[in-house]
């Protein structure tokens, strides 16, 4: 008897490399950005592009908006820790992920996957992430960000909509008559 009809048999092997391949163009573009930066920008220089938007350099130690970034250094750690974890767990799941029906999971978890790597070389190498891309409308402002977090950020986004849109309709065919 074969699985063949059933999609969450389908082993994604090779498919997975295709998604490691879109982790690593994340990685690398993470990376050449935040080289871009560090080489042409003091730390918390300025360059405005827009009324809205202007490149900075900020060193984050923290999480996601700065979270927990003057906790004394115990949280490049913990953050640390959580991105190796979560790295890991992404790229299992990936690599066991039906080849059909989950494309947007796929490329969600592929997003995350590079976001989270490339933050992760940032704590591993210097102790923080460099934020670059500033948002903001007079006094108010949008924590800074970089490559990595826009990655991540879309990549959630479509996780979420694969989740509410397409995992129902998944479990339906994957479903016994």
């Amino acid at each position: 008897m074969s699985d063949s009809g059933n999609p969450s048999s389908n082993c994604a092997g090779l498919a997975s490399l295709r998604w490691l391949i879109v982790s690593f163009v994340i990685v690398v573009a993470d990376r050449f950005t935040k080289y871009l930066v560090v080489d042409n920008l003091a730390e918390f220089e300025r360059i405005s592009l827009l009324p809205v938007f202007d490149l900075v350099r900020y060193h984050n130690t923290g999480a996601a908006f700065s979270l927990l970034a003057d906790a004394g250094g115990w949280q490049h750690w913990l953050f640390t820790g959580i991105a190796i974890v979560v790295s890991a767990g992404i790229v299992w799941y990936q690599w066991n992920l039906p080849q059909k029906g989950c494309h947007t999971l796929a490329t969600g978890l592929a997003l995350v996957l590079g976001g989270a790597v490339g933050n992760l070389i940032d704590r591993l190498m210097q102790g923080y992430v460099v934020d670059f891309l500033l948002l903001y409308y007079r006094d108010w402002h949008w924590p800074a960000f970089n490559v990595a977090d826009s990655s991540i950020t879309v990549g959630v986004t479509l996780i979420i909509i694969d989740s509410v849109f397409f995992e129902r309709e998944r479990s339906k065919t994957a479903a016994p008559e």
